[in-house]
C-alpha cells in the first residue's frame, strides 16, 4: 500500500515517520498515538516510536497535544498546530481546509466523535491491508461540503451536506465471468454516538436524498446554458457514482444500538418523502462490527425494505434489482 508522499521537512530534523505524519494528523483533525501507529506502522508492538516523533513535531511548534476527557491516565490527543498546518498546504500535497483544529476545540467535547469518524476510517484501512483492497491514510477526509440549493451561502446550514467522513475504498473482487474487477468506491459516513434524537439522525437522509436530486441552476442574469444537456445533478461533478451512505453507530450497548437501528429502519419506512428516493444505498452498522470483521463482512443492515443484513457494498437484492 503507497505511504502518503513526503513532504520537504528534511531541513526541520524530522524523520521519515514524522514527515508522514504531519499530513495525517493535518487531513485528520486529532489522533491518538495508537491510531497514528495503526495507520502509519501496523507492525509496530508499542506506540514508542510514533510518540517519540510527535514529540519531535511539538518541539518544532508544529503539532501540539491536549489531554483526552475520558482518559484517566491523561491520554494526549495530537493535531498541527497554525504552523503546522502553514508547512502542510505550502507542501501542495493537500488540498487547504479552511477548518483548522484549535486548542480550544481539540479540548472539547468534540474529541469523541472526532475520534469515532477517525476510527471507522481506520477500520477500513486495517481490512484493506488484510483483503488486498486499496485505502490508505489519508483516504477519508472529514466533513467536506455539499451544496443542496442554490443562493447565499449565508442561508446557512440547508444550504448544505457535510457528512461526517468521505471516504474511497478500492476494492478488487471476482465479476461473474471469473475475472478480477477493480471497483472504485466512495462513502458518506455519518457517526452517531447515541447523542442525538433518530429523528434527527432520519432527517440526515433527506439532505441525502435532496443532494442526489440537486442540480444547480444558472445564476441570475445569466441565461439558460447554451449547451444541450449541460445541467445535471452537482454530483456527477464530484463522483463517478452516487456515494454509498453507511451510518454507523457507537456510545451505547448493543442492545441500545440494535434498537436505534430498528427506529431508524422504522422511520424510513413511514417516510413518505424519502419513498422517492430508494435508489439511496443507505446501510447501517456499528462500530465495534466495523472493527471486527471490517466493511465486506455482513454486518450492514439496509437501511429502505427488508433486505438481510449485506456489506458495505451495499449490493441491491435480487429483488430490487428485478423492480
Amino acid at each position: 500500500m503507497p505511504r502518503p508522499r513526503f513532504l520537504d521537512l528534511a531541513d526541520r530534523g524530522l524523520s521519515t515517520l514524522g514527515q508522514e505524519a504531519l499530513p495525517v494528523l493535518y487531513r485528520h483533525r486529532l489522533l491518538t498515538a495508537h491510531q497514528l501507529t495503526q495507520l502509519l506502522r501496523p507492525d509496530a508492538t508499542s506506540t514508542r516510536y510514533i510518540r517519540r516523533q510527535l514529540e519531535v513535531l511539538h518541539d518544532r511548534g508544529l503539532a501540539d497535544a491536549s489531554v483526552r476527557r475520558t482518559s484517566r491516565a491523561g491520554e494526549l490527543l495530537w493535531y498541527t498546530t497554525p504552523l503546522g498546518c502553514e508547512v502542510v498546504e505550502n507542501g501542495g500535497e493537500l488540498t487547504a481546509r479552511a477548518y483548522r483544529m484549535t486548542e480550544d476545540a481539540a479540548a472539547s467535547q468534540l474529541q469523541e466523535h472526532t475520534l469515532a469518524v477517525n476510527d471507522v476510517g481506520l477500520a477500513f484501512v486495517q481490512h484493506a491491508r488484510r483483503l488486498g483492497d486499496e485505502c490508505g491514510p489519508l483516504d477519508w477526509d472529514p466533513e467536506v461540503g455539499h451544496r443542496v440549493r442554490d443562493g447565499d451561502s449565508r442561508l446557512g446550514d440547508e444550504a448544505f451536506l457535510v457528512p461526517d467522513a468521505v471516504l474511497h475504498y478500492v476494492h478488487t473482487g471476482t465479476a461473474d465471468d471469473g475475472q478480477q474487477q477493480r471497483m472504485l468506491l466512495t462513502f458518506f459516513c455519518e457517526i452517531d454516538r447515541a447523542t442525538m434524537s433518530i429523528a434527527r439522525l432520519a432527517a440526515k437522509l433527506h439532505a441525502y436524498a435532496r443532494y442526489s436530486r440537486y442540480i444547480p441552476q444558472p445564476a441570475p442574469g445569466r441565461g439558460r446554458p447554451k449547451v444541450s444537456g449541460y445541467r445535471r445533478e452537482a454530483w456527477r461533478g464530484r463522483y463517478p457514482a452516487f456515494p454509498r451512505i453507511l451510518l454507523v453507530l457507537d456510545g451505547a450497548s448493543p442492545a441500545q444500538l440494535a434498537r436505534r437501528q430498528d427506529d431508524l429502519r422504522a422511520l424510513a419506512a413511514a417516510d413518505t418523502r424519502l419513498h422517492s428516493a430508494l435508489d439511496l444505498r443507505a446501510g447501517v452498522t456499528t462500530l465495534d462490527q466495523l472493527r471486527r470483521h471490517g466493511p465486506l463482512a455482513p454486518i450492514v443492515t439496509p437501511v429502505f425494505g427488508d433486505a438481510p443484513p449485506t456489506d458495505a457494498l451495499l449490493r441491491p437484492s435480487p429483488a430490487a434489482s428485478a423492480a
